[in-house]
């Protein structure tokens, strides 16, 4: 959570509500959502994961947006 707080510090948010966080199993979640912290590489490789999954393969780029956005934050 700490590379969190400090990702959201960067970015100009000044207030953390404690309800909105939590961790489970050293995984982070905003909201019911995986936290990604800022690693390119990673985001990068989640969006490769979505992206390769036959069903969702054609979707477009904003229904990739939505996919990834649904579970990750």
């Amino acid at each position: 959570m700490v590379k969190a707080v400090e990702e959201m510090k960067q970015i100009g948010i000044k207030i953390l509500r404690d309800e909105e966080w939590r961790e489970v199993d050293g995984v982070m979640y905003k909201e019911e959502k995986v936290y990604v912290p800022r690693d390119n590489k990673l985001r990068a490789e989640i969006i490769r994961l979505y992206h390769d999954m036959p069903i969702e393969k054609h979707g477009g780029q904003w229904k990739m947006v939505e996919l990834v956005t649904h579970n990750f934050w």
